[in-house]
């Protein structure tokens, strides 16, 4: 299962915790302040410029942490899981990103941009019953999809001695 931005639950906790004990000798204005990074910080928005930021300086994970919160959080999926998509295959994390895109594809069966990559990634790990079978919906959806065709074909050749 792909990993979820867990780590991003235990703010309101620590911040709540920290109120109570008292830190600081402006704690009430200090927590506030905290409260309203903690909540800025949960927006979409700001979730997929953290994990750019993270994919950015090679942080993969923590890139892939931020996709999947921002995803939770109501960022757009189009926007979303190619980035999500692109950080685990960079990390090799195959399976993790089938995850995501199958997810994706649960709720959105025509996006056949993603439906192509996660054809790809089917194959590359050896699955070709799966590749055959997305390549061949995004040609039915998509018939003049030039890299779709030239991809099944490579498929059939090689996986099922096709020529």
């Amino acid at each position: 299962m792909p990993r979820r931005a867990s780590f991003l639950l235990g703010a309101p906790v620590m911040v709540l915790v920290a109120a109570s004990i008292g830190c600081g000798a402006s704690k009430g204005e200090e927590v506030r302040a905290n409260v309203k990074t903690f909540e800025r910080d949960q927006k979409p928005e700001r979730l997929i410029q953290l994990g750019k930021a993270f994919a950015q300086v090679g942080d993969l994970t923590r890139a892939e942490q931020y996709f999947a919160a921002a995803l939770d959080a109501g960022a757009d999926g189009f926007v979303v899981v190619p980035m999500l998509l692109a950080v685990c295959v960079r990390d090799g994390r195959y399976r993790a990103a089938l995850e995501y895109g199958e997810g994706h594809l649960q709720k959105h069966p025509t996006d056949a941009r993603t439906r192509f990559v996660v054809a790809t990634i089917h194959a590359g790990i050896g699955d070709s019953a799966r590749a055959k079978a997305h390549l061949e919906r995004v040609l039915a959806e998509r018939p003049n999809e030039a890299e779709a065709h030239f991809a099944l074909g490579a498929l059939m050749r090689d996986s099922f001695k096709d020529p």
